[in-house]
């Protein structure tokens, strides 16, 4: 089973076409093509009397008046068959045709009854003067707004055949004739004024639809106006909430390190969650671990220590590294230098039984030990400080609870 697709039918329906007959400038949208083919001056019709030519709808009056076989009268008293353009000069016998009657030709009695059993569509108002849309009452509601411009054409060319009509009247014809042009000169003024009419309801229809497009593009800007306004303000309340969130953080670091903060060169480091942050060690996620910054006194050095859990250079796979990092601090001006004071590593047993010390003095001619320029020298330490297989061992408490314990003394 298939389904129509209703957002390809809905793309299909608006997309940009023009027509294609030869002499015609018209383009637009696809779902008003089909209302402009009933329209098109330069389509090619059948003529509707079956006489066999085919015309452009434009030249269809001209046709018809000039060189249709098939659009003929005849005369009430004669008989005789004529051409549309002979009636005006027939006379038969010094009398005059009291009324002439077009003979309905087999084609049109075809049309007529087969437009009376086809759909049960309704015709477009100016049907009279050559339009041939039919649709829903929708459908010619839309029409009639849409095809403003093409039925003041079609009135135009009908108002023009009627003067051609009325022009052509001899000057010898009877007062009989006389009187029946008057009265078919009435029918057709008040058939002009129901148009002048209909035209003008139009002309109003399209007005108000103006006014409304009008004042929606207004009320649009003023939407737009307002939704621009709100959007200046959400970016002023967004940087607002950056810079709230950047100063937060700011103090959340502040009191994170006040807490941590050791002033007499003894730091103890808790480091937790093990499991996972040796596992991202291996991985090379995050392959080291700083600790918060401390101080051999409370105006004295700024270090911290650095610690890769799966290794580093000649440790790395097997051991633990821990290292030690002078950093750059408030009262460096004040200081001695190079950094002379010998650094104890300790990771702690939590059983107490057995705890893993390391000592170092610093190499005073290395780079490490120097007062620093950046905001930290480059690392010194042990890169074997503890085997991986010993951390882990069940037989030491070095991880409990997955979290463990260095400890750095300076003095």
């Amino acid at each position: 089973q298939a389904f129509g697709d209703a957002a390809i039918n809905k793309e299909i329906s608006e997309l940009r076409v023009h027509c294609v007959t030869l002499g015609c400038s018209w383009s637009g949208i696809m779902k008003d093509f089909e209302e402009h083919q009933s329209l098109c001056e330069y389509a090619l019709i059948p003529c509707h009397t079956g006489c066999g030519h085919v015309v452009m709808r434009r030249k269809l009056a001209d046709h018809l008046e000039n060189g249709c076989v098939n659009n003929v009268t005849v005369c009430q008293q004669c008989q005789c068959s004529l051409a549309s353009s002979e009636c005006q000069e027939h006379s038969c016998e010094g009398s005059l045709c009291k009324e002439q009657k077009p003979v309905q030709t087999e084609t049109a009695s075809k049309e007529k009854s087969h437009s009376t059993s086809s759909s049960n569509k309704d015709g477009c108002c100016f049907s009279e003067v050559g339009c041939a849309f039919r649709g829903s009452k929708e459908k010619i509601q839309e029409h009639e707004k849409s095809a403003v411009g093409a039925h003041m054409l079609l009135l135009l060319q009908h108002m023009r055949q009627l003067q051609r009509t009325l022009t052509s009247v001899p000057e010898d014809e009877s007062v009989l004739q006389q009187l029946v042009r008057e009265k078919v000169i009435s029918e057709l003024e008040n058939k002009l004024h129901v148009f002048e009419n209909i035209v003008a309801v139009l002309n109003k229809e399209v007005e108000s639809s103006n006014l409304e497009i009008l004042a929606f593009r207004r009320q649009s800007e003023l939407d737009q106006n307002i939704i621009r306004g709100l959007e200046l303000k959400i970016a002023e309340l967004h940087r607002c909430l950056t810079q709230k969130d950047a100063g937060l953080s700011s103090l959340h670091k502040s009191l994170l390190f006040s807490e941590q903060a050791s002033y007499d060169g003894i730091f103890l480091w808790k480091i937790t969650e093990v499991g996972r942050k040796l596992q991202d060690s291996v991985t090379g996620r995050t392959v080291s671990l700083y600790s918060p910054a401390f101080y051999t006194a409370k105006y004295g050095y700024k270090v911290c220590l650095r610690v890769y859990l799966n290794g580093d250079g000649t440790g790395k796979g097997t051991h633990m590294s821990l290292f030690f990092v002078v950093m750059k601090g408030d009262y460096d001006a004040l200081l001695p230098w190079p950094f002379r004071h010998k650094v104890t590593f300790m990771l702690l047993d939590q059983n107490n039984r057995e705890h893993i010390i390391d000592a170092f003095r610093p190499d005073l001619t290395s780079a490490s030990f120097q007062r620093p320029v950046n905001d930290m020298n480059v690392a010194s330490g042990c890169p074997m400080f503890l085997p991986l297989a010993k951390l882990q061992s069940p037989k030491h408490a070095y991880v409990r609870e997955d979290t463990l314990f260095l400890k750095c003394i300076i003095e």
